[in-house]
């Protein structure tokens, strides 16, 4: 039987900002756990001897500032320099946050137009990257949201804004077999860019009611002022929730519980729960809302 004295370790390793470096320790089923962050402000290759040192002395891995995946329709495309930053990692398992976007946020976008506490149904939505965060994508479309899919506005600085996940599947077909060959810093801001802003589109963000995906892509394009709209998003700090107050939002929806005042990413809260469940690869979009609902892992939802 598992006994608090047990302490597993699970770690971040992000190609975000150092800056925004954070550990917590929590206790979840008998099992103690020591969650941290560590960020290495776009150094690729201290990131990949971070995780070779540390490959197993930590119970899981959470890859952050990247993705290992990004889907689309029935597709899953792989970045490659996001693999080849764990090709020497073999004892320790490592997850991007995939498969809890593609389980956790369903689940709170379903429980939201359920509970209507913030109304799905007719409500007109900017989600950042749909590839990214295709299980939310789906959830909402799902739910009657007009979705609006920033793919590449945000992601490639083209103003084509995609309307349904049909025709993000049509370009992510075109695009996604070149793009995840190239330099994920090209599309995705790592280390210092993450605290440069640069308005992009604003009209998208206000013609929009709710703001939706990821903290980092919303933070560098969002323009100085979002009054009443609602974010959901996760990886926020105390000071991104002055900003956002001061910025006139009304609502931030964080699909990844706090801890310690910060929610930490969809990374993080994956490898605690493969950790959690002893596995040394990722489960099942099934398996993780099994554990979520068993041990009342739920969205934090905050009026600002």
């Amino acid at each position: 039987m598992e006994t608090l004295n047990q302490v597993l370790r699970v770690v971040s390793i992000s190609l975000g900002a150092s800056k925004r470096n954070a550990s917590a320790e929590l206790e979840l089923a008998g099992k103690k756990f020591i969650v941290e962050r560590l960020g290495t402000d776009g150094d690729l290759r201290k990131a990949k001897k971070l995780l070779e040192d540390l490959d197993g002395k930590a119970a899981a891995f959470g890859l952050g500032g990247t993705d290992l995946y990004v889907f689309a329709g029935k597709r899953r495309y792989t970045f490659r320099e996001s693999a080849n930053l764990i090709a020497n990692v073999h004892k320790t398992p490592v997850l991007d946050g995939s498969g809890l976007k593609d389980s956790l946020e369903r689940k709170v976008i379903n429980e939201l137009a359920k509970s209507n506490l913030v109304p799905i149904k007719g409500a007109k939505v900017l989600l950042m990257c749909g590839v990214d965060r295709f299980g939310m994508a789906e959830a909402l479309q799902e739910n009657g949201a007009e979705v609006t899919l920033g793919d590449l506005i945000f992601s490639l600085n083209i103003n084509k804004p995609l309307k349904s996940l049909k025709s993000l599947d049509f370009w992510a077909r075109i695009l996604a077999p070149f793009i995840t060959r190239l330099p994920v810093s090209w599309f995705y801001p790592m280390g210092v860019e993450q605290e440069k802003r640069v308005v992009r589109h604003p009209e998208y963000f206000l013609e929009n009611d709710i703001i939706a995906g990821d903290f980092h892509y919303i933070k560098k394009f969002m323009p100085d002022t979002l009054p009443g709209k609602t974010i959901i998003t996760n990886t926020v700090t105390s000071a991104d929730r002055e900003m956002l107050r001061e910025a006139g939002v009304k609502l931030l929806i964080t699909t990844t519980p706090c801890l310690d005042g910060r929610s930490f990413g969809t990374n993080v809260m994956e490898a605690l729960l493969v950790a959690l469940n002893g596995s040394k690869q990722a489960l099942s979009a099934e398996k993780y809302l099994e554990l979520l609902e068993r041990y009342h892992i739920e969205a934090s939802i905050e009026a600002l």
